[in-house]
């Protein structure tokens, strides 16, 4: 039996990914997590074969929880699950060290065969998320999105910006201070070429990083 982590903050999503996978007659739910901490803390105390991790959770989001991950438990197959299409979050969470990436909407008909594929040491990407990971390696050091300056640092406290978080809860969410988040704001205005956190929101929106 392949022995999965699911982790995402919606009750009713991982109640519908759990019957998909116990439904498979050769995995078994292990061990559910409603954020990125307590996923990171049941992945060290359950030792799952195969991990999904949604991106937008509270706490930590999906794409640092894989980074941390890689840190403790290098060999263990990750699957990103989510809302977003954006073909931003498609190449972080590669490069965060996930496995595979598929949208919530594909999953009914793709999680189990995704799960196996990671399981089995392949990666596994939607034929959208491939598609979009060919286009950038296309366009090499071509034409790119403001997005693509954005360090992985500075594109988490950019959606919790956007979000309408404060300053003293990112800080406490990524255990840095207050200043060094005024930082990265000030950065990521720069950069963008914004003025204020409601052009922050907005900008985020528009490139699909947070829902409307």
């Amino acid at each position: 039996m392949i022995k999965v982590l699911l982790a995402d903050d919606h009750s009713i999503v991982r109640a519908g990914l759990r019957r998909i996978v116990e439904e498979s007659g050769d995995m078994e739910v292990i061990a559910e997590a409603a954020d990125g901490r307590e996923a990171i803390r049941l992945v060290r105390e359950t030792a799952p074969d195969v991990a999904v991790i949604d991106i937008s959770m509270p706490g930590l989001d999906g794409l640092e929880v894989v980074s941390r991950l890689r840190g403790h438990c290098p060999d263990l197959p990750i699957l990103i699950l989510t809302m977003h299409e954006e073909g931003q979050y498609v190449v972080r969470a590669i490069q965060a060290g996930a496995m595979g990436y598929m949208t919530k909407q594909s999953a009914p008909e793709q999680l189990l065969k995704a799960i196996r594929k990671i399981h089995a040491g392949s990666r596994y990407l939607t034929d959208d998320a491939a598609e979009t990971l060919a286009l950038r390696i296309a366009k090499g050091t071509g034409e790119q999105s403001p997005l693509d300056s954005l360090s992985m640092r500075e594109l988490q406290v950019l959606r919790r910006l956007a979000m309408g978080h404060t300053n003293r809860e990112i800080a406490s969410a990524y255990s840095i201070s207050i200043k060094t988040v005024d930082t990265y704001r000030s950065r990521l205005l720069k950069k963008l070429d914004l003025r204020n956190n409601a052009e922050l929101s907005r900008f985020a929106m528009q490139n699909r990083l947070i829902e409307p």
